[in-house]
Protein backbone atom coordinates (compact mmCIF):
# COMPACT_ATOMS: atom_id res chain seq x y z
CA UNK A 1 0.00 0.00 0.00
CA UNK A 2 2.91 2.49 1.10
CA UNK A 3 4.79 1.45 -2.25
CA UNK A 4 1.56 2.02 -3.99
CA UNK A 5 0.70 5.80 -2.67
CA UNK A 6 3.96 6.33 -2.87
CA UNK A 7 4.50 6.13 -6.46
CA UNK A 8 0.97 7.87 -7.11
CA UNK A 9 2.37 10.55 -4.88
CA UNK A 10 5.72 10.90 -6.95
CA UNK A 11 3.72 10.62 -10.39
CA UNK A 12 0.51 13.20 -9.17
CA UNK A 13 3.37 15.42 -7.71
CA UNK A 14 5.31 15.71 -10.92
CA UNK A 15 2.34 16.21 -12.52
CA UNK A 16 1.37 18.91 -10.56
CA UNK A 17 4.57 20.75 -10.18
CA UNK A 18 4.76 20.49 -14.00
CA UNK A 19 0.94 21.93 -14.56
CA UNK A 20 1.42 24.67 -11.84
CA UNK A 21 4.77 25.25 -13.77
CA UNK A 22 3.48 25.49 -17.00
CA UNK A 23 0.09 26.78 -15.77
CA UNK A 24 2.05 29.93 -13.63
CA UNK A 25 3.51 30.96 -17.19
CA UNK A 26 -0.30 32.36 -17.58
CA UNK A 27 0.84 34.79 -14.84
CA UNK A 28 3.76 36.76 -16.38
CA UNK A 29 1.50 36.62 -19.69
CA UNK A 30 -1.33 37.86 -17.91
CA UNK A 31 0.64 40.73 -15.83
CA UNK A 32 2.94 41.71 -19.22
CA UNK A 33 -0.62 42.13 -21.21
CA UNK A 34 -3.10 43.01 -18.85
CA UNK A 35 -3.32 45.69 -16.24
CA UNK A 36 -3.83 45.17 -12.79
CA UNK A 37 -8.06 46.70 -13.49
CA UNK A 38 -8.30 43.45 -15.54
CA UNK A 39 -6.58 41.55 -14.08
CA UNK A 40 -8.58 41.62 -11.44
CA UNK A 41 -11.48 41.30 -13.71
CA UNK A 42 -9.85 38.22 -14.76
CA UNK A 43 -9.45 36.94 -11.49
CA UNK A 44 -13.30 37.77 -10.87
CA UNK A 45 -14.65 35.62 -13.19
CA UNK A 46 -12.64 32.48 -12.64
CA UNK A 47 -13.58 32.92 -8.78
CA UNK A 48 -16.85 32.51 -10.13
CA UNK A 49 -15.90 29.57 -12.21
CA UNK A 50 -15.11 27.90 -8.63
CA UNK A 51 -18.05 28.02 -7.51
CA UNK A 52 -20.13 26.75 -10.85
CA UNK A 53 -17.63 24.00 -10.76
CA UNK A 54 -18.80 22.82 -7.42
CA UNK A 55 -22.55 23.42 -8.83
CA UNK A 56 -22.25 21.58 -11.58
CA UNK A 57 -20.38 18.50 -9.81
CA UNK A 58 -22.01 18.70 -6.92
CA UNK A 59 -20.06 15.99 -4.77
CA UNK A 60 -20.11 13.14 -7.79
CA UNK A 61 -16.22 13.24 -7.80
CA UNK A 62 -15.71 11.92 -4.65
CA UNK A 63 -19.08 9.83 -4.00
CA UNK A 64 -17.61 7.91 -7.37
CA UNK A 65 -13.93 6.86 -5.02
CA UNK A 66 -15.98 5.91 -2.17
CA UNK A 67 -18.48 3.63 -4.26
CA UNK A 68 -16.06 2.08 -7.03
CA UNK A 69 -13.53 1.60 -4.06
CA UNK A 70 -17.23 0.06 -1.82
CA UNK A 71 -17.90 -2.18 -4.37
CA UNK A 72 -15.13 -3.09 -6.55
CA UNK A 73 -16.61 -5.35 -8.93
CA UNK A 74 -19.09 -3.17 -10.49
CA UNK A 75 -17.33 -0.07 -11.12
CA UNK A 76 -17.96 0.07 -14.44
CA UNK A 77 -21.66 0.11 -13.74
CA UNK A 78 -21.12 3.15 -10.81
CA UNK A 79 -18.78 5.40 -13.32
CA UNK A 80 -21.86 4.92 -16.16
CA UNK A 81 -24.33 5.76 -13.03
CA UNK A 82 -22.09 8.96 -12.02
CA UNK A 83 -21.28 10.15 -15.34
CA UNK A 84 -24.81 10.20 -16.85
CA UNK A 85 -26.05 12.34 -13.87
CA UNK A 86 -23.22 14.55 -14.26
CA UNK A 87 -23.99 14.63 -18.20
CA UNK A 88 -27.77 15.45 -17.79
CA UNK A 89 -27.35 17.93 -15.06
CA UNK A 90 -24.29 20.07 -16.73
CA UNK A 91 -26.35 20.12 -19.79
CA UNK A 92 -29.14 21.36 -17.80
CA UNK A 93 -27.49 23.97 -15.93
CA UNK A 94 -25.44 25.68 -18.50
CA UNK A 95 -28.52 25.56 -21.27
CA UNK A 96 -30.17 27.70 -18.23
CA UNK A 97 -27.07 29.98 -18.26
CA UNK A 98 -27.35 30.58 -21.76
CA UNK A 99 -31.17 31.57 -21.67
CA UNK A 100 -30.29 33.99 -18.80
CA UNK A 101 -27.27 35.65 -20.45
CA UNK A 102 -28.71 39.21 -21.22
CA UNK A 103 -29.59 39.44 -17.58
CA UNK A 104 -26.23 38.20 -16.08
CA UNK A 105 -24.24 40.22 -18.96
CA UNK A 106 -26.05 43.67 -17.69
CA UNK A 107 -25.20 42.55 -14.35
CA UNK A 108 -21.71 42.54 -14.65
CA UNK A 109 -21.74 45.23 -17.04
CA UNK A 110 -18.32 44.58 -18.56
CA UNK A 111 -17.48 44.82 -21.65
CA UNK A 112 -18.36 41.66 -24.44
CA UNK A 113 -19.33 40.37 -20.83
CA UNK A 114 -22.37 38.74 -22.59
CA UNK A 115 -20.01 36.48 -24.99
CA UNK A 116 -18.12 35.65 -21.99
CA UNK A 117 -20.65 34.23 -20.13
CA UNK A 118 -21.92 31.83 -23.17
CA UNK A 119 -17.88 30.63 -22.63
CA UNK A 120 -18.06 30.07 -19.04
CA UNK A 121 -21.05 27.97 -19.60
CA UNK A 122 -19.46 25.73 -21.97
CA UNK A 123 -16.38 25.50 -20.17
CA UNK A 124 -18.60 24.29 -16.24
CA UNK A 125 -20.25 21.78 -18.27
CA UNK A 126 -17.07 20.18 -20.09
CA UNK A 127 -15.05 20.97 -16.78
CA UNK A 128 -17.64 19.01 -14.59
CA UNK A 129 -17.95 16.04 -17.30
CA UNK A 130 -14.14 15.82 -17.17
CA UNK A 131 -14.16 15.31 -13.77
CA UNK A 132 -15.75 11.89 -13.83
CA UNK A 133 -13.20 9.95 -16.06
CA UNK A 134 -9.83 11.97 -14.91
CA UNK A 135 -11.55 10.36 -11.28
CA UNK A 136 -12.00 6.77 -13.13
CA UNK A 137 -7.83 7.14 -14.11
CA UNK A 138 -7.70 7.39 -10.39
CA UNK A 139 -9.44 4.57 -8.90
CA UNK A 140 -8.15 2.55 -11.60
CA UNK A 141 -4.02 3.05 -10.48
CA UNK A 142 -3.55 4.85 -14.39
CA UNK A 143 -1.34 7.81 -12.95
CA UNK A 144 0.27 8.16 -16.08
CA UNK A 145 -2.25 8.46 -18.21
CA UNK A 146 -4.20 11.22 -15.53
CA UNK A 147 -0.74 12.72 -15.51
CA UNK A 148 -0.54 13.13 -19.80
CA UNK A 149 -3.59 14.52 -20.23
CA UNK A 150 -3.40 17.14 -17.31
CA UNK A 151 -0.19 18.21 -18.71
CA UNK A 152 -1.96 18.50 -22.65
CA UNK A 153 -4.48 20.87 -21.10
CA UNK A 154 -2.15 23.31 -19.71
CA UNK A 155 0.34 22.86 -22.42
CA UNK A 156 -2.77 23.60 -24.75
CA UNK A 157 -3.81 26.20 -22.70
CA UNK A 158 -0.45 28.46 -22.09
CA UNK A 159 -0.13 28.04 -25.77
CA UNK A 160 -3.09 29.16 -26.80
CA UNK A 161 -3.10 32.49 -24.38
CA UNK A 162 0.16 32.96 -25.79
CA UNK A 163 -0.61 32.80 -29.18
CA UNK A 164 -3.89 34.90 -28.71
CA UNK A 165 -2.66 37.33 -26.34
CA UNK A 166 0.67 37.96 -27.65
CA UNK A 167 2.04 36.69 -31.28
CA UNK A 168 -1.64 37.41 -32.99
CA UNK A 169 -1.72 40.53 -31.14
CA UNK A 170 1.85 41.55 -32.78
CA UNK A 171 0.59 40.08 -36.20
CA UNK A 172 -2.75 42.43 -36.36
CA UNK A 173 -0.49 45.36 -35.75
CA UNK A 174 1.62 45.05 -38.65
CA UNK A 175 -1.43 43.08 -40.98
CA UNK A 176 -3.31 44.35 -43.47
CA UNK A 177 -6.89 45.52 -42.42
CA UNK A 178 -7.76 43.32 -45.47
CA UNK A 179 -6.06 40.12 -44.75
CA UNK A 180 -7.41 37.13 -42.53
CA UNK A 181 -5.77 38.18 -39.08
CA UNK A 182 -6.88 41.76 -39.45
CA UNK A 183 -10.64 40.15 -40.57
CA UNK A 184 -11.01 38.11 -37.71
CA UNK A 185 -8.62 39.31 -34.62
CA UNK A 186 -9.97 41.93 -32.31
CA UNK A 187 -7.53 42.75 -29.66
CA UNK A 188 -10.21 44.55 -28.17
CA UNK A 189 -11.68 40.88 -27.01
CA UNK A 190 -8.84 40.96 -24.89
CA UNK A 191 -9.80 38.70 -22.06
CA UNK A 192 -12.21 36.27 -23.91
CA UNK A 193 -9.12 35.35 -25.98
CA UNK A 194 -8.06 33.91 -22.35
CA UNK A 195 -11.28 32.36 -21.60
CA UNK A 196 -11.89 30.59 -25.01
CA UNK A 197 -7.98 29.46 -24.81
CA UNK A 198 -9.27 27.29 -21.51
CA UNK A 199 -12.41 26.59 -23.53
CA UNK A 200 -10.53 24.76 -26.40
CA UNK A 201 -7.93 22.87 -24.68
CA UNK A 202 -10.82 21.30 -22.19
CA UNK A 203 -12.29 20.17 -25.08
CA UNK A 204 -9.55 18.75 -26.72
CA UNK A 205 -9.12 16.67 -23.22
CA UNK A 206 -12.48 15.08 -23.78
CA UNK A 207 -12.36 14.06 -27.13
CA UNK A 208 -8.95 12.29 -25.78
CA UNK A 209 -11.05 10.70 -22.99
CA UNK A 210 -13.75 9.67 -25.87
CA UNK A 211 -13.02 6.06 -25.32
CA UNK A 212 -13.98 6.04 -21.51
CA UNK A 213 -17.03 8.65 -22.18
CA UNK A 214 -18.57 7.23 -25.54
CA UNK A 215 -18.96 3.71 -24.04
CA UNK A 216 -21.56 5.15 -20.98
CA UNK A 217 -25.03 4.86 -22.06
CA UNK A 218 -27.15 7.49 -20.40
CA UNK A 219 -29.02 6.25 -17.74
CA UNK A 220 -30.75 7.74 -14.97
CA UNK A 221 -33.43 6.81 -11.96
CA UNK A 222 -34.02 8.04 -8.91
CA UNK A 223 -33.95 4.63 -7.15
CA UNK A 224 -30.75 3.74 -8.68
CA UNK A 225 -29.09 7.54 -7.87
CA UNK A 226 -30.67 7.69 -4.16
CA UNK A 227 -27.95 6.71 -2.24
CA UNK A 228 -25.22 8.44 -4.50
CA UNK A 229 -27.34 11.32 -3.46
CA UNK A 230 -27.09 10.92 -0.40
CA UNK A 231 -23.47 10.61 0.13
CA UNK A 232 -22.34 12.97 -2.25
CA UNK A 233 -24.96 16.21 -1.68
CA UNK A 234 -23.87 16.74 1.73
CA UNK A 235 -20.01 17.28 -0.35
CA UNK A 236 -21.69 19.76 -2.61
CA UNK A 237 -22.80 22.29 0.69
CA UNK A 238 -19.60 21.49 2.04
CA UNK A 239 -17.57 22.29 -1.45
CA UNK A 240 -19.96 25.44 -1.80
CA UNK A 241 -18.59 26.45 1.31
CA UNK A 242 -15.01 25.76 0.44
CA UNK A 243 -15.43 27.53 -2.87
CA UNK A 244 -16.65 30.40 -0.54
CA UNK A 245 -13.25 29.84 1.93
CA UNK A 246 -11.06 29.90 -1.37
CA UNK A 247 -12.49 32.66 -3.84
CA UNK A 248 -14.88 34.84 -1.90
CA UNK A 249 -11.99 37.30 -1.26
CA UNK A 250 -11.71 37.87 -4.53
CA UNK A 251 -15.66 38.38 -5.28
CA UNK A 252 -16.14 40.85 -2.26
CA UNK A 253 -12.56 43.13 -2.92
CA UNK A 254 -14.43 44.90 -5.35
CA UNK A 255 -17.77 45.30 -3.47
CA UNK A 256 -16.20 46.09 -0.04
CA UNK A 257 -12.86 48.13 -0.23
CA UNK A 258 -13.85 51.69 0.24
CA UNK A 259 -13.28 54.33 -2.58
CA UNK A 260 -9.95 55.56 -2.78
CA UNK A 261 -8.71 53.31 -0.17
CA UNK A 262 -5.48 52.52 -1.92
CA UNK A 263 -3.69 55.82 -3.78
CA UNK A 264 -2.07 53.43 -6.00
CA UNK A 265 -5.34 52.36 -7.77
CA UNK A 266 -8.99 51.68 -7.23
CA UNK A 267 -11.33 48.19 -5.87
CA UNK A 268 -10.35 46.43 -9.54
CA UNK A 269 -6.78 46.94 -9.46
CA UNK A 270 -6.34 46.15 -5.71
CA UNK A 271 -7.83 43.19 -6.77
CA UNK A 272 -5.26 42.38 -9.55
CA UNK A 273 -2.36 43.00 -7.20
CA UNK A 274 -3.81 40.53 -4.78
CA UNK A 275 -5.18 38.04 -7.01
CA UNK A 276 -1.39 38.32 -8.98
CA UNK A 277 0.19 37.61 -5.48
CA UNK A 278 -1.83 34.99 -4.56
CA UNK A 279 -0.88 33.15 -7.43
CA UNK A 280 2.70 33.10 -5.51
CA UNK A 281 1.02 30.17 -3.41
CA UNK A 282 1.56 27.97 -5.91
CA UNK A 283 4.54 26.19 -4.05
CA UNK A 284 2.11 25.13 -0.99
CA UNK A 285 -0.86 24.69 -2.89
CA UNK A 286 0.84 22.36 -5.51
CA UNK A 287 1.86 19.88 -3.53
CA UNK A 288 -1.09 19.63 -1.44
CA UNK A 289 -3.06 19.09 -4.80
CA UNK A 290 -0.66 16.75 -5.38
CA UNK A 291 -0.98 14.56 -2.21
CA UNK A 292 -5.00 14.97 -2.63
CA UNK A 293 -4.97 13.29 -5.75
CA UNK A 294 -2.65 10.46 -4.76
CA UNK A 295 -4.09 10.52 -1.05
CA UNK A 296 -7.77 10.17 -1.02
CA UNK A 297 -8.34 6.74 -3.35
CA UNK A 298 -5.38 5.59 -0.71
CA UNK A 299 -7.29 6.68 2.21
CA UNK A 300 -10.62 4.83 0.71
CA UNK A 301 -8.50 1.63 0.49
CA UNK A 302 -6.68 1.51 3.57
CA UNK A 303 -9.49 2.42 5.67
CA UNK A 304 -10.54 -0.96 7.16
CA UNK A 305 -7.07 -1.68 7.75
CA UNK A 306 -6.32 -2.29 11.21
CA UNK A 307 -3.12 -0.48 10.97
CA UNK A 308 -4.80 2.70 9.18
CA UNK A 309 -5.03 5.04 11.90
CA UNK A 310 -1.02 4.84 12.50
CA UNK A 311 -1.09 5.38 9.04
CA UNK A 312 -2.82 8.49 8.54
CA UNK A 313 -1.06 9.80 11.89
CA UNK A 314 2.48 9.47 10.35
CA UNK A 315 1.52 10.82 7.00
CA UNK A 316 -0.18 13.82 8.39
CA UNK A 317 3.54 14.04 10.93
CA UNK A 318 5.49 14.26 7.47
CA UNK A 319 3.49 15.88 5.71
CA UNK A 320 3.46 18.84 7.84
CA UNK A 321 7.69 18.77 8.01
CA UNK A 322 7.42 19.13 3.90
CA UNK A 323 5.31 21.70 3.75
CA UNK A 324 7.04 23.80 6.38
CA UNK A 325 10.65 23.54 4.62
CA UNK A 326 8.50 24.69 1.41
CA UNK A 327 6.86 27.95 3.30
CA UNK A 328 10.06 29.16 4.87
CA UNK A 329 12.24 28.48 2.44
CA UNK A 330 9.88 30.40 -0.54
CA UNK A 331 9.09 33.08 1.93
CA UNK A 332 13.61 33.59 2.59
CA UNK A 333 13.65 33.36 -1.85
CA UNK A 334 9.93 35.14 -2.04
CA UNK A 335 11.62 38.81 -3.67
CA UNK A 336 13.36 37.05 -6.73
CA UNK A 337 10.72 33.81 -7.40
CA UNK A 338 8.03 36.95 -7.47
CA UNK A 339 10.01 38.49 -10.19
CA UNK A 340 10.24 35.83 -12.43
CA UNK A 341 6.08 35.18 -12.01
CA UNK A 342 4.71 38.69 -12.08
CA UNK A 343 6.21 40.76 -14.89
CA UNK A 344 5.08 44.30 -13.49
CA UNK A 345 6.72 46.40 -11.07
CA UNK A 346 3.29 47.22 -9.91
CA UNK A 347 1.49 44.13 -8.76
CA UNK A 348 4.59 43.40 -6.35
CA UNK A 349 3.18 45.80 -3.21
CA UNK A 350 0.81 43.17 -1.94
CA UNK A 351 3.83 40.31 -1.63
CA UNK A 352 3.47 40.55 2.25
CA UNK A 353 0.10 39.14 1.82
CA UNK A 354 1.62 35.81 0.39
CA UNK A 355 3.62 34.16 3.86
CA UNK A 356 -0.15 34.95 5.41
CA UNK A 357 -1.59 32.35 2.58
CA UNK A 358 1.52 29.99 2.10
CA UNK A 359 0.52 29.38 5.74
CA UNK A 360 -3.41 29.32 5.32
CA UNK A 361 -2.27 26.88 3.26
CA UNK A 362 -0.83 24.64 5.09
CA UNK A 363 -3.71 24.63 7.57
CA UNK A 364 -5.66 23.21 4.38
CA UNK A 365 -3.11 20.66 3.54
CA UNK A 366 -3.65 19.21 6.94
CA UNK A 367 -7.76 19.69 6.95
CA UNK A 368 -7.52 17.31 3.72
CA UNK A 369 -5.58 14.76 6.21
CA UNK A 370 -7.71 15.37 9.32
CA UNK A 371 -10.90 14.97 6.85
CA UNK A 372 -10.30 11.39 6.58
CA UNK A 373 -12.68 10.41 9.08
CA UNK A 374 -16.04 11.45 7.81
CA UNK A 375 -15.10 10.10 4.52
CA UNK A 376 -14.23 6.44 5.17
CA UNK A 377 -17.25 6.34 8.04
CA UNK A 378 -19.43 8.02 5.70
CA UNK A 379 -20.27 11.07 7.84
CA UNK A 380 -19.90 13.41 5.09
CA UNK A 381 -22.28 15.47 6.48
CA UNK A 382 -19.68 16.77 9.30
CA UNK A 383 -17.66 18.03 6.33
CA UNK A 384 -20.35 20.25 5.45
CA UNK A 385 -20.81 21.52 9.01
CA UNK A 386 -17.32 21.90 9.20
CA UNK A 387 -17.00 23.98 5.83
CA UNK A 388 -19.94 26.37 6.39
CA UNK A 389 -18.13 27.37 9.63
CA UNK A 390 -15.31 28.23 7.61
CA UNK A 391 -17.14 29.88 5.47
CA UNK A 392 -19.27 31.94 7.97
CA UNK A 393 -15.45 32.85 9.01
CA UNK A 394 -14.73 33.91 5.66
CA UNK A 395 -17.52 36.07 5.05
CA UNK A 396 -17.38 37.87 8.63
CA UNK A 397 -13.46 38.35 8.81
CA UNK A 398 -13.77 39.67 4.89
CA UNK A 399 -16.73 41.86 5.79
CA UNK A 400 -15.16 43.44 9.10
CA UNK A 401 -11.27 43.44 7.69
CA UNK A 402 -11.33 44.27 3.94
CA UNK A 403 -12.66 47.99 5.02
CA UNK A 404 -10.26 48.22 7.98
CA UNK A 405 -6.88 46.58 6.11
CA UNK A 406 -7.96 46.24 2.27
CA UNK A 407 -6.97 43.03 0.71
CA UNK A 408 -4.79 41.77 3.93
CA UNK A 409 -7.65 41.71 5.62
CA UNK A 410 -8.67 38.83 2.52
CA UNK A 411 -5.26 37.25 3.73
CA UNK A 412 -5.90 37.16 7.56
CA UNK A 413 -9.41 35.66 7.13
CA UNK A 414 -8.33 32.83 4.65
CA UNK A 415 -5.86 32.22 7.13
CA UNK A 416 -8.04 32.19 10.11
CA UNK A 417 -10.37 30.04 8.05
CA UNK A 418 -8.59 27.28 7.33
CA UNK A 419 -6.94 26.88 11.00
CA UNK A 420 -10.33 27.26 11.97
CA UNK A 421 -11.35 24.45 10.04
CA UNK A 422 -8.06 22.39 10.86
CA UNK A 423 -8.92 22.38 14.83
CA UNK A 424 -12.67 21.74 14.44
CA UNK A 425 -11.70 18.78 12.19
CA UNK A 426 -8.96 17.43 14.99
CA UNK A 427 -11.38 17.76 17.33
CA UNK A 428 -14.51 15.87 16.02
CA UNK A 429 -12.14 13.18 14.75
CA UNK A 430 -10.61 12.34 18.07
CA UNK A 431 -14.27 12.19 19.43
CA UNK A 432 -15.74 10.10 16.03
CA UNK A 433 -12.52 8.49 14.52
CA UNK A 434 -9.11 8.53 16.80
CA UNK A 435 -6.08 8.94 14.98
CA UNK A 436 -2.70 9.91 17.11
CA UNK A 437 -1.74 12.39 15.53
CA UNK A 438 1.51 14.04 17.19
CA UNK A 439 0.15 16.43 17.99
CA UNK A 440 3.18 18.61 20.50
CA UNK A 441 5.82 17.55 17.48
CA UNK A 442 3.24 19.28 14.58
CA UNK A 443 2.31 22.44 16.79
CA UNK A 444 6.19 23.11 17.24
CA UNK A 445 7.32 22.86 14.05
CA UNK A 446 3.88 24.69 13.16
CA UNK A 447 4.81 27.35 15.66
CA UNK A 448 9.12 26.95 14.75
CA UNK A 449 7.69 27.56 11.15
CA UNK A 450 5.84 31.03 12.17
CA UNK A 451 8.50 32.28 13.84
CA UNK A 452 11.14 31.94 11.18
CA UNK A 453 8.51 34.17 9.02
CA UNK A 454 8.08 36.59 11.42
CA UNK A 455 12.02 37.03 11.75
CA UNK A 456 12.28 37.67 7.70
CA UNK A 457 9.76 40.54 7.75
CA UNK A 458 11.73 41.83 10.68
CA UNK A 459 15.12 41.91 9.41
CA UNK A 460 16.53 45.32 8.86
CA UNK A 461 16.55 46.46 5.26
CA UNK A 462 19.66 45.41 3.21
CA UNK A 463 20.61 45.47 -0.44
CA UNK A 464 18.92 42.54 -2.49
CA UNK A 465 22.03 40.17 -2.18
CA UNK A 466 22.57 40.36 1.44
CA UNK A 467 19.02 40.37 2.58
CA UNK A 468 18.84 36.61 0.15
CA UNK A 469 22.08 35.56 1.38
CA UNK A 470 21.09 36.28 5.49
CA UNK A 471 17.24 35.12 4.65
CA UNK A 472 18.63 31.41 3.24
CA UNK A 473 21.37 31.27 6.22
CA UNK A 474 18.18 31.49 8.35
CA UNK A 475 16.75 29.10 6.48
CA UNK A 476 19.68 26.26 6.54
CA UNK A 477 19.30 27.01 9.99
CA UNK A 478 15.73 25.75 10.14
CA UNK A 479 16.71 22.90 8.40
CA UNK A 480 19.17 21.87 10.77
CA UNK A 481 16.87 22.35 13.43
CA UNK A 482 14.53 20.01 11.87
CA UNK A 483 17.47 17.39 11.18
CA UNK A 484 18.24 17.15 14.80
CA UNK A 485 14.63 16.82 16.21
CA UNK A 486 14.13 13.89 13.17
CA UNK A 487 17.70 12.34 13.15
CA UNK A 488 16.24 8.95 13.94
CA UNK A 489 14.04 8.94 11.77
CA UNK A 490 16.80 10.13 8.98
CA UNK A 491 19.12 7.25 10.77
CA UNK A 492 16.90 4.48 9.70
CA UNK A 493 15.85 5.72 6.19
CA UNK A 494 19.42 6.38 5.30
CA UNK A 495 21.16 2.98 7.38
CA UNK A 496 18.63 1.46 5.07
CA UNK A 497 19.78 2.48 2.36
CA UNK A 498 23.75 1.92 3.29
CA UNK A 499 22.43 -1.97 4.44
CA UNK A 500 20.69 -2.45 0.65
CA UNK A 501 23.90 -1.21 -0.73
CA UNK A 502 26.22 -3.66 1.11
Amino acid sequence: MFKRLLSDTIIYGLTTILMRLINYLLVPIHTKVFSPDDFGILSLFYSYAVLFNVIYTYGMETTYFRFATKDKENKDKVFSKVLSSVIITSVLFSGILWICTPYISTYLDYDNSSTFVKVFATLFAVDAILAIPFASLRVEGKAKRFAILKIIEVLLTVGLNYLFLVIFNDLYAAAEPTSLLGQYYDPEFGLGYSFVANLISKVSILILLSDKILKVKLQWSWKSMKPYYKYGFPLLFSGLAFAVNEVFDRILIPILLPKDFYAFGDAEYALGVYSACYKLSIFVTFTVQAYKYAAEPFFFNQANSKDSPKVFANIMYYFVIVLMLMVVGVTANLEWLASIFIRQKEYLIGLPVVPILLMANIFLGMYYNLSVWFKVTDNTKYGAIISFIGAGITLTLNFILIPLLGFYGSAIATFVCYFSMMVIAYLLGNKYYPIPYNVKMISFYLILGGAFLVLFFNLPKQEFWPQLITQNVLFIGFIIIIAISERNFLKRVFGNRENTTK
